[in-house]
């Protein structure tokens, strides 16, 4: 049976999608079995992996009960696809008037879950009931902080609402890591905002570090990832030793 994360940080521009892209590509290459569910209507990872926004059906047919989730699958050589589109922004509304809606993502995974290792699911930035829906359907959280000033701020409210969600909807959701994003180790602040992360979530934080990477940025305007983009990067370097230092913690073979 696989193992279903959330990506998830209500603010936007932290490397979410990035994360989710390149971690699914990273962990397909050390031989896991991935699924890349796009839970975000901006459908930027569905595009990043390089399958077409337009394709039909997609998780919002899936979670509207209109489409099997097999159906809505789409394969990649670095990681299977569900797409999304701006079709989902119209679930929020739509989900209120219909039974279990916390649940649909749930309960789709669940059909697919033991045909993967790893199910990475690429939430919205925003806290409303997209997003609730994925930490209910999440085993863990995946949470990239970016290494500026404001980076804390706000993080309060997601811990909030996960804790809501723990308490009423999915007792078993746990903390599977805090990802530090566009590091830049030349600066005082990257440090001091590295440090305070790992004050607040003690054993929590990554080792691996993501920098400021212009390849990083370029790679998704090419349907890619980094890996494929420019495996020399070192935004390459970075999502691979992740990559590495996640698959040991869930099990995997020492790399």
């Amino acid at each position: 049976m696989g193992k279903t994360i959330a990506i998830v940080n209500q603010k936007g521009g932290v490397g979410k999608t990035t994360t989710c892209v390149n971690l699914a590509a990273a962990l397909t290459e050390l031989g896991a079995r991935v699924l890349v569910c796009d839970f975000d209507p901006q459908g930027n990872a569905t595009s990043g992996l390089g399958v077409d926004k337009a394709h039909s059906p997609n998780i919002y047919d899936v979670i509207m009960g209109t489409a099997s989730i097999s159906r809505a699958i789409v394969a990649t050589r670095w990681a299977d696809v569900i797409p999304a589109n701006k079709s989902l922004s119209g679930a929020t509304v739509e989900l209120i008037a219909l039974d279990q809606r916390e649940y649909r993502l749930r309960n789709a995974l669940e059909e697919v879950k033991p045909h993967y290792d790893f199910l990475l699911i690429d939430c919205p930035p925003s806290l409303e009931l997209l997003t609730l829906d994925a930490l209910c359907a999440a085993d863990t959280l995946l949470v990239p902080v970016q290494c500026e000033y404001y980076a804390l701020e706000g993080l309060s409210d997601l811990l909030y609402t996960v804790r809501l969600a723990k308490r009423s909807l999915n007792p078993n959701l746990d903390l599977e890591g805090v990802l530090l994003t566009m590091y830049d180790g030349r600066t005082n602040l990257s440090m001091q905002v590295a440090e305070e992360v790992k004050r607040h979530f003690p054993g929590k934080v990554y080792a691996s570090v993501i920098p400021r990477n212009v390849r990083l940025s370029e790679a998704p305007s090419h349907g890619k990832p980094v890996s494929d983009y420019d495996r020399l990067s070192r935004g390459a370097d970075a999502y691979a030793a992740m990559a590495r230092e996640f698959y040991q913690k869930n099990g995997g073979p020492r790399l």
